[in-house]
């Protein structure tokens, strides 16, 4: 069966900083592939809509699958699939992903007929499957399916990282991928889980609070795949267990694989493994994403991080005596005050780290969606992007965009345009040698792409899909409300 997958358009802030690879779209590809399935992937972050209704139209898939992890593309993904049904009728149409995970029923509702069914949890698993069901019937009893006609039971995890590594050959314009400075990049994924429950995010319980690892072999045999000079490892925190950081390091000693990496951890795993981050630096270990998230007590405690102001601030000391180039994220509540953009600003201003803000956003999937007692003031999805404020503000809207964007502009000021040519001038150079200018055509956008009056102005688009109103829960939500791949307790409690 031909079988296409499509990875939607970039965001808003991949305008700016990065552009990556549809890491998890390649891994279901490589699943597909394997079960005998013709497949080829279209990643619209560097294609457009009219070269994917040309592929429908020549290359005729017998299904098309929508990969959809964040909430602002809905309206994308379901105007393709509309558009998609419209021009090829007996085409089978599939959506999944982490955000669709989330939202299934209300995607089937928007998609008025368009949809088949919607893939809850990991793809690898399903995927194959709901192709093989396909004219059978009976999609609604596959675990983690949801069809018009009914839902499967909970979705089954993936036993074994090893078992589909990703399908990077169906990647066109590879070219294109790019973090920062390391121009071009790939990404790879060592570990798949979180076993924090910080109550803005939505890894923990997308996948149950369950915590894998690739073997040491797999994981260096992907990294030695990979073409690019430049790799992102993308799990949601690197190395908890120093050992296992060792074991690969080792494997990817042996094989002499020279890359440089990016990656992302907390502090608290930073302070305590400082030795295998270490070992990384000498393996090329270049950038490093610290999740910091707020700069007080009080903050920390309600984003339940379990981590003090004290540890976060010697977690960055530890990576500058390392020689790395750090970026942190810190968590802009729409009730801050000038005064409190402004302590941020100044804070931002005094450290070498590159300071990057969100926006504080209930999102379906976190125990903030469930909990946060603030009314929403848009269910426009195109809005839930962390860039934008869908909770009440305490200054005028505008005046919060104006702030953030004020607050935003010291990353700006010190880490692009002319900043960044004496910062990270080798990197540059070596990229356009590579004839790679991703980076440097980036370094004077910052203000066509943060904007106060853009980001205003798109409160007022007209709304065609909007996100289904919330339904709070009092007190803590249980692992059945919250969780996409439950554990045997949460399937218990929900029987």
């Amino acid at each position: 069966m031909r079988v296409l997958l499509v990875h939607p358009s970039p965001l808003l802030y991949s305008e700016l900083y990065l552009r990556l690879e549809p890491l998890g779209l390649e891994r279901v590809a490589a699943a597909v592939r394997a079960a005998g399935h013709e497949v080829r992937l279209l990643d619209l972050q560097v294609f457009d809509h009219a070269e994917y209704l040309r592929e429908l139209a020549e290359w005729q898939p017998r299904a098309v699958g929508f990969s959809l992890n964040y909430l602002a593309n809905v309206p994308e993904v379901i105007d393709l699939a509309k558009a998609t049904r419209a021009q090829r009728p007996e085409t089978f149409v599939f959506i999944g992903g982490h955000s669709a995970s989330f939202i299934a029923a209300e995607l089937l509702d928007h998609g008025a007929g368009a949809i088949d069914c919607v893939v809850r949890g990991e793809g690898e698993v399903v995927a194959p499957r709901v192709l093989e069901a396909i004219g059978a019937g009976g999609l609604e009893r596959l675990p983690g399916v949801v069809t018009q006609r009914g839902a499967g039971p909970s979705p089954t995890l993936l036993e074994n990282l090893d078992r589909h590594l990703p399908a990077r050959d169906l990647g066109r314009r590879r070219h294109r991928y790019f973090l920062g400075v390391l121009d071009p990049c790939a990404s790879a994924e060592l570990t798949r889980g979180c076993p924090w429950d910080c109550s803005f995010c939505s890894a923990w319980t997308f996948y149950g609070r369950s915590y894998r690892k690739s073997s040491p072999e797999a994981a260096a045999e992907d990294l030695a795949r990979i073409r690019e000079p430049n790799v992102f490892l993308v799990d949601d925190v690197a190395f908890i267990h120093a050992e296992d950081g060792f074991a690969i390091g080792r494997e990817v000693e042996r094989r002499n694989i020279r890359k440089q990496y990016y990656l992302e951890t907390r502090c608290d795993v930073l302070l305590k493994n400082q030795d295998v981050f270490a070992y990384w630096r000498k393996l090329g270990l270049f950038y490093m994403f610290l999740g910091v998230e707020a700069l007080d007590a009080e903050a920390l405690k309600r984003h339940r991080k379990r981590v003090s102001s004290d540890a976060n601030m010697e977690a960055l000391e530890v990576a500058r005596k390392l020689g790395l180039a750090v970026a942190i994220n810190i968590i802009a509540d729409p009730d801050w005050d000038e005064s409190r953009f402004a302590a941020v600003r100044d804070w931002a201003l005094t450290v070498p780290e590159i300071v990057h803000l969100t926006v504080a956003t209930p999102y379906p999937g976190t125990e903030t969606w469930l909990t946060e007692t603030r009314e929403l003031t848009s269910h426009d999805y195109r809005l839930f992007d962390v860039q934008h404020a869908v909770l009440p503000t305490r200054l005028p809207l505008h005046r919060f965009y104006e702030q953030l964007v004020q607050t935003q502009a010291v990353l700006n000021r010190k880490h692009l345009g002319w900043g960044a040519i004496s910062r990270y001038g080798g990197p540059l150079v070596r990229a356009l040698a590579r004839g790679q200018t991703n980076y440097l055509k980036m370094l004077w956008k910052f203000s066509s792409v943060y904007n106060a009056e853009r980001q205003y102005g798109d409160h007022a688009r007209p709304v065609k899909y909007a996100l289904r109103p919330r339904r709070l829960v009092a007190g803590k939500p249980t692992p059945a409300q919250l969780y996409v791949h439950q554990p045997v307790s949460a399937r218990k409690a929900s029987a």
